[in-house]
């Protein structure tokens, strides 16, 4: 993936995976035809392999999956540490971020995979804890990952 300001990329795997970490929302784009089909998710993520996978949870049904059962390719965004800067003198105003952008292809887990995806989500949002989550919902939700082909990150 090309980036236009070279000196705000981020290289080191390390420092994209604190951002992904600092992050609370990730964005899939769903190809959907004529236009994308983009959403704000919760994840969860593991690195195996040297590669990193991303874990999400729905219903078992709606457009969303539709979407990803006719086309599971994806493109992804997330973002965190936003802060505007203005500069009165000058006029201007900007806003410092850090972002990590990719693409991959989503897979829908079976049965036995769901629990160990489930565990890596809640672990996101409860860093120092196994949380638990009710076993009863398990059958009622739809867990898929994305495996990451491609990603670039950017400081400003």
């Amino acid at each position: 993936m090309y980036m236009r300001k070279a000196d705000r990329e981020i290289k080191s795997k390390e420092e994209i995976i604190d951002i992904i970490k600092r992050c609370d929302v990730i964005r899939l784009a769903f190809n959907n035809g004529d236009y994308p089909y983009i959403l704000p998710l919760n994840f969860g993520f593991e690195i195996n392999e040297n590669k990193i996978i991303f874990y999400f949870h729905s219903a078992l049904e709606g457009t969303k999956v539709d979407i990803m059962k006719r086309d599971n390719r994806v493109s992804f965004e997330m973002d965190t540490k936003h802060k505007l800067q203005y500069y009165e003198e000058k006029g201007y105003c900007t806003m410092s971020y850090e972002s990590v952008i990719g693409r991959g292809k989503i897979k829908i887990l079976s049965e036995d995979e769901k629990i160990n995806a489930l565990k890596k989500l809640m672990r996101h949002y409860h860093k120092n804890e196994d949380t638990y989550f009710n076993p009863a919902a398990i059958s009622r939700t739809l867990v898929y990952s994305l495996e990451v082909e491609e990603m670039t990150a950017k400081k400003k």
